[in-house]
C-alpha cells in the first residue's frame, strides 16, 4: 500500500475491509479501528477539558484513542508508566484520564457520527516526557506535523526493505520511539501491527512461525541479552533506539537475527536524526531524509523538520564527521564541578572501561550537601571472579586507583555499586532515577544467579549496615519480615517487566528462620502472570527462612 498521510487517515478512502492491526490471533480492519476511533472521539468532545493523559497497555486500543482524542481537537499526554507518583504529578496537568489508569474515560459506543476531517498539523497536540536518564523526565510539546514528517521520513528510509512485514515490538508505545514505529508508521504504510506487547525476545519466535515476515521493534536492553534461539529467516528489519547498543552485543545480533539492527539516533527533543547497522557497511551515522547536520567545536547541530522551529538547533552530543556521515564521540553536556573542578563522566567512564572487568558502566552525581561521583557497574566474567577473590570494597579501591592517575582524589568516584544489569525501564532506558534508587542504604546489592522471562535467582549479602537493623533488636539483631517482603517486590518489578502495578494480598506467609547481619542469602523469585502471582523464597545453607505468594492487579 500507499504510504497515507496521517493527518487524513481517517478521512481517507482506504477500504473498510483493509487490515490494520492482530490482536489475539485475529485481524482487526480499518473500519473496525475507524469506529474504535469514533467511541473514544465522541467520549473526548463530550468532555469540557482539553489535556488527558493516556496509558494503554494494548496498542491497538490506544491507537483508536489517541487518534479519537486527536480529532475531537484535544491534546494527548503519554506518561512513560503508570507508577502512582506519576499519576499524582499528572494529576495537576491534565483533565482526565483514559486508558488502564483510575477513573479513566471509556469510549462511547453507537450514535451518529460526523464525517472525518483532515487533522490540522499544526495542531500541538501531543505531549509526550523524556526519559529522565539526567534527570526529571521532561513535558515536550509536539506539533502533529513535527511527528508525521517523522513517519514519513521512517518509509522513505526504511520502507523499501520493510515490504509488507507485520510489526511486533518489544518497546512501549508510550515513548517517542514505539509511539514512531509500532504506531504510527504501520498506520501510515497499511502494515499491520501486533496490540501486544512483545515482553522477552522469544515471544518474538512464535509470532514468526504463526504469522511470517515481521519487523522487531526492539531496545538495545532486550538485544544486548539475546537468548538461544534463531530468527533470521523471516526477520525483514531489526530496530533498535532508546540508548547506545553496545559493540560487543553486534555480532551476537547477527548471529541470533541474521542481521545486524538498524540503530536510529534522536531524542524526545530532536525526534530521529540518523541512523547506521553496523556489519552492512553502514558504521557511522547517516541522517534521516530531510535532517541536515553540522558540527560546532565538535558538538552536533541538527536542522529538521522533526524540530519544534527553523534553524539549527545544538544537541547535547558531540561528533566526528567522516565521508559517510558522522561518529558520536559521547554527550558535550556530561561535564560537572566538583570542588570547583571540571569532571567530563564521559572520561571517567571510558577509562574504567579500558580494563578488563567492566563490560557497562554509567557514571552519575549524587545528591547532598557536597557532590561527590558514583558508578554502578556490570561487572565481566573476569571482573566477577576478581570481585570475590578480594571482596567488594578491594575491588572498589582498585578501580578508584586507576582513575587517581588522571583525576584529583576529591573528584574520583566514591560510591561503588556492581551489578548483573543495569536497570531499564519498558523502553529499555536506564533512568537516572533508577540509577540512584541503588544507592538507596534500605536497599540489599544483589547479584543475580540466573534469570529466565519468568524466573530468577539472586544472591545477597545481608549487609550489618542496613538500617531494617536498626532498633530490631539491640543486642540480637534479626532482619524484619517486612523488609524480607519489600525486597522480593522490589527485585522482582526490576525484572519482570509485566508484573502489574497494584498490590492486592498476601497469600502463605511464612517465616521460619531469623535471618542476621552478615548472612548470604539465595533470593528465589518466581512469577505467574496469568494469576498476577509472585513468589519469592530466602534461602541460606541452613535452609529456608522466609517465603510467601504476593497478588498484584492492574491499576484500579
Amino acid at each position: 500500500m500507499a504510504f497515507e498521510p496521517l493527518h487524513t487517515l481517517l478521512a481517507s478512502a482506504r477500504p473498510a475491509v483493509a487490515p490494520v492491526a492482530r490482536r489475539a490471533g485475529g485481524i482487526v480492519s480499518f473500519g473496525e479501528f475507524r469506529a474504535a476511533a469514533a467511541a473514544w472521539r465522541r467520549t473526548f468532545s463530550a468532555h469540557a477539558g482539553q489535556c488527558f493523559a493516556l496509558h494503554f497497555d494494548d496498542t491497538l486500543s490506544f491507537a483508536a484513542a489517541l487518534f479519537g482524542l486527536w480529532h475531537a481537537g484535544k491534546t494527548a499526554w503519554l506518561p512513560g508508566d503508570a507508577l502512582p507518583a506519576t499519576l499524582q504529578r499528572l494529576r495537576v496537568q491534565v483533565d482526565g484520564f483514559a486508558g488502564d489508569l483510575p477513573d479513566a474515560l471509556q469510549p462511547q459506543p453507537g450514535g451518529a457520527d460526523a464525517p472525518w476531517q483532515s487533522l490540522d498539523p499544526q495542531a500541538r497536540q501531543l505531549v509526550i516526557f523524556t526519559s529522565g536518564s539526567t534527570g526529571e523526565p521532561v513535558a515536550i510539546i509536539k506539533r502533529l506535523d513535527q511527528l508525521f514528517a517523522e513517519v514519513r521520513a521512517l518509509d522513505t528510509a526504511f520502507g523499501a526493505r520493510s515490504g509488507a512485514a507485520e510489526v511486533l515490538a518489544t518497546v512501549s508505545h508510550q515513548h517517542i520511539y514505539g509511539l514512531l514505529f509500532r504506531v504510527l508508521w504501520p498506520l501510515g504504510s497499511g502494515r499491520v501491527f501486533h496490540a501486544e506487547r512483545l515482553s522477552y525476545v522469544e515471544d518474538v519466535q512464535s509470532r514468526l512461525q504463526a504469522y511470517g515476515p515481521a519487523l522487531l521493534i526492539a531496545s538495545p536492553a532486550h538485544l544486548k541479552r539475546l537468548p538461544e534461539v534463531s530468527l533470521g529467516d523471516d526477520l525483514l528489519a531489526v530496530f533498535s533506539s532508546g540508548g547506545p547498543l553496545p559493540d560487543a552485543a553486534v555480532p551476537e545480533c547477527i548471529a541470533r537475527l541474521g542481521q545486524a539492527p538498524i540503530e536510529v539516533y534522536g531524542s524526545s527533543e530532536t525526534g530521529g536524526v540518523a541512523w547506521r547497522q553496523r556489519g552492512h557497511g553502514h558504521s557511522t551515522w547517516q541522517a534521516l531524509p530531510d535532517v541536515q547536520w553540522r558540527l560546532v567545536e565538535e558538538t552536533l547541530e541538527i536542522a529538521s523538520p522533526h524540530l519544534d522551529g527553523p534553524g539549527w538547533t545544538a544537541t547535547a552530543d558531540r561528533a566526528l564527521a567522516s565521508e559517510q556521515g558522522f561518529t558520536l564521540l559521547g554527550r558535550a553536556d556530561r561535564v560537572i564541578k566538583i570542588e570547583e573542578k571540571r569532571v567530563s563522566l564521559a572520561a571517567v567512564e571510558q577509562s574504567l572501561l579500558l580494563t578488563p572487568w567492566l563490560q557497562e558502566l554509567r557514571v552519575l552525581s549524587l545528591p547532598g550537601p557536597r557532590e561527590q561521583l558514583a558508578v554502578v557497574a556490570v561487572l565481566s566474567d573476569e571482573g566477577w571472579a576478581l570481585h570475590d577473590e578480594i571482596g567488594k570494597k578491594a575491588f572498589a579501591s582498585r578501580l578508584r586507583g586507576l582513575l587517581l592517575q588522571g583525576l584529583d582524589a576529591v573528584s574520583a568516584p566514591r560510591h561503588w555499586r556492581f551489578v548483573s544489569i543495569l536497570p531499564s525501564n519498558a523502553q529499555g532506558k536506564t533512568t537516572l532515577e533508577a540509577l540512584l534508587a541503588l544507592f538507596d542504604p534500605r536497599r540489599p546489592q544483589p547479584r543475580l544467579l540466573s534469570a529466565t522471562p519468568m524466573a530468577a535467582s539472586l544472591c545477597l549479602v545481608v549487609d550489618a549496615s542496613l538500617p531494617q537493623f536498626d532498633g530490631h533488636f539491640t543486642a540480637h539483631p534479626v532482619l524484619p519480615g517486612v523488609a524480607q517482603l519489600e525486597w522480593a517486590i522490589l527485585l522482582a518489578r526490576e525484572l519482570f517487566a509485566d508484573l502489574p502495578p497494584r498490590f492486592l494480598a498476601l497469600e502463605g506467609l511464612k517465616f521460619q528462620q531469623v535471618i542476621s547481619p552478615g548472612q548470604v542469602l539465595t533470593l528465589s523469585l518466581e512469577f505467574k502472570p496469568e494469576a498476577g502471582k509472585l513468589t519469592f523464597k530466602y534461602l541460606s545453607e541452613r535452609g529456608q527462612h522466609g517465603s510467601g505468594r504476593v497478588l498484584f492487579g492492574a491499576a484500579s
